[in-house]
């Protein structure tokens, strides 16, 4: 094949490390077995001997940073007297009756943490002014304290970012993250914490790209981002905190352009991997939010919703102090993995569906890897004594215990928020995914099931299904909104031609509210007059007659890239085998996936 033509899509996750390969005719998945240790390690061996002209990778490693603490030594700036930022939060208390609740992690000490003299007014009216000698005194504190990145999240730098810039330049050499540059919106703890988890994990991101890029040559390297699109692998190293989900956004994207291919417009995509379970609704459009929590920590940029629950084919069934089947959220992984696998030792989902016979022993991952059936039979009986049941009645309670909690995410992304899942059709994938699908649909009274025909790497195909996307917000309190996105589209332009992308379409969005409320609802500006609509279809109920202010100014910037064929022929049949219980059909459709109907 040749260079010009290859391009592969990577979705790395905790058990598997998915690629797609497309040469602009066909397509070729490839799994392999991660290597959390070294995630680039998985990806090299995936692409062997292949000379791509594109990588487009969906990585975990900023998630993986934050979750586990294993960011950069890291310092926190931010206006003089208002040091305590991160730890007053919002006081909101997680556990309401608990008066002995442990205190919020941080993730950087209260001796890193440093007071700036200086104080801007919310109108961007300077207060109390910067000097260049009080910064240059603080930058050298900061080198003193030995830190590898520095967060700096001045009071309202959204209307005035002079201060920030001037501490930003004297921190010169460090690696540094300004909130104006992160998150240029009003509510200062949101943006101290968005920007502290982008200076935690970037340091880490940039260098694990820059020697991913370098590994691999002359190929272009993109990451693709939480919310459905990708940039530039430099860009994503400084901006490390737009790719916490990418993984899981990957899934809807392709999910979205299957069912589009399907004749289908409206979804729940249903992605069960090997240590989680993403579950995203489609209606004809996306769905995005800017308010979501990675671990214990406030993240505030756009990003596809998606509801994730740790149920997946690697979860770990066990029983608590109580004597209750539980299953997850803790996961085999990768290594040792499940006890099928040949080196776990603890009972998972994968090994429940094995007994069953829900998987061919002999033709996991096409018949490349075989699984171990009489080892996970003597380690379930071993379990299922101590339980007092059969082993057989075992298995399907853990399958039962998993599929609750995975319903639950169901009904959390559709019910709770005014959908009736009957009206969608649920879109399975990932590894696990359609063997749980149809017990699924029939416990939401779904009518159809669709699999991708490639429906194990889906996630690495939505990657090479999207468009490159960047999102640029910022407040517009007091302000005209033209100007405003005016100003955003000519930063967009301008970065966009440096990367060498094409002109990018603008998407306008705006954040409003009634006077006097606390939070906004973001609604397409060319729209802004069905605001009252969308509130009351959120709230129950809307008042026209009031005041309604705008807040946030949002551009999404959307430059178009080449798409794979979803209808083209593959290489390789699909990875997933699809559980098909009694009382369903099944057929194959022209975009070749499977539609499972009841009936």
């Amino acid at each position: 094949m040749s260079i010009s033509h290859i391009h592969i899509g990577v979705d790395t996750g905790g058990t598997f490390t998915d690629l797609i390969v497309w040469d602009g005719k066909r397509y070729r998945p490839i799994k392999v077995r991660s290597t959390p240790d070294d995630p680039a390690r998985a990806i090299l061996e995936g692409i062997g001997d292949l000379t791509p002209r594109e990588v487009v990778h969906g990585s975990t490693v900023a998630t993986n940073a934050l979750l586990e603490g294993k960011g950069a030594r890291t310092a926190f700036v931010t206006t003089e007297g208002f040091e305590d930022i991160l730890r007053i939060g919002r006081q909101n208390r997680p556990e309401l009756y608990n008066f002995s609740a442990a205190a919020r992690p941080q993730l950087v000490p209260a001796e890193l943490t440093f007071g700036a003299p200086e104080r801007m007014l919310y109108d961007g009216t300077v207060e109390k002014e910067l000097t260049a000698a009080d910064a240059e005194t603080l930058a050298r504190r900061i080198r003193d304290a030995g830190v590898e990145s520095v967060a700096v999240c001045l009071l309202h730098s959204y209307a005035n970012h002079a201060h920030e810039r001037l501490l930003g330049e004297k921190l010169n050499g460090l690696f540094v993250s300004l909130s104006h540059r992160i998150l240029p919106e009003y509510r200062e703890y949101e943006r101290a914490s968005t920007t502290l988890v982008n200076a935690y994990v970037s340091p880490l991101m940039d260098r694990y790209l820059r020697r991913l890029d370098a590994e691999l040559g002359t190929a272009r390297l993109r990451v693709f981002q939480s919310n459905g699109g990708s940039i530039a692998a430099h860009s994503a190293g400084r901006n490390a905190v737009h790719t916490v989900l990418s993984g899981p956004a990957g899934g809807v994207l392709g999910a979205a352009a299957v069912a589009r291919a399907a004749g289908y417009d409206k979804i729940i995509s249903f992605d069960m991997g090997g240590t989680s379970t993403d579950v995203s609704l489609y209606d004809g459009a996306f769905t995005y939010t800017t308010e979501t929590k990675i671990g214990d920590f406030p993240v505030r940029v756009p990003m596809l919703d998606i509801h994730t629950v740790g149920a997946g084919g690697g979860s770990v069934a066990y029983l608590d102090a109580a004597g209750a089947l539980r299953v997850g959220p803790r996961s085999a992984g990768a290594r040792p993995g499940p006890v099928c696998y040949g080196d776990g030792e603890e009972i998972t989902v994968t090994d429940a569906n094995l007994l069953l016979g829900r998987i061919d022993p002999e033709k996991f991952l096409g018949g490349r890897m075989k699984l171990d059936l009489d080892r996970t039979r003597r380690y379930m009986a071993k379990f299922a004594e101590a339980v007092g049941v059969s082993p057989e009645d075992l298995a399907e309670a853990i399958v039962q215990v998993a599929n609750s909690s995975m319903e639950r995410a169901i009904r959390a992304i559709s019910v709770e928020r005014g959908h009736d899942p009957r009206d969608f059709a649920l879109l399975a994938f990932g590894g696990a995914g359609p063997q749980h699908a149809c017990e699924l649909a029939e416990r939401l009274e779904m009518k159809t099931v669709i699999v991708p025909h490639h429906a194990g790497v889906l996630s690495a195909v939505g990657m090479l299904a999207a468009d490159c996307v960047r999102d640029f917000s910022q407040s517009a309190l007091g302000r005209e909104l033209d100007d405003v996105f005016r100003e955003l589209e000519q930063r967009a332009a301008t970065e966009f031609a440096e990367e060498g992308l094409p002109a990018a379409n603008f998407e306008r969005q705006v954040d409003l509210r009634y006077e006097g409320q606390s939070f906004e609802i973001t609604v397409p500006y060319e729209d802004r007059e069905r605001f009252h609509e969308a509130h009351r279809k959120l709230y129950g109920y809307a008042h026209p007659e009031r005041a309604v202010e705008a807040v946030t100014a949002r551009v999404k910037a959307v430059a178009p890239l080449e798409k794979i064929d979803l209808g083209a022929v593959s290489d390789a049949e699909t990875f997933t085998s699809v559980y098909v219980p009694p009382g369903w059909k099944s057929r194959q459709d022209a975009a070749r996936n499977w539609i499972l109907t009841t009936g």
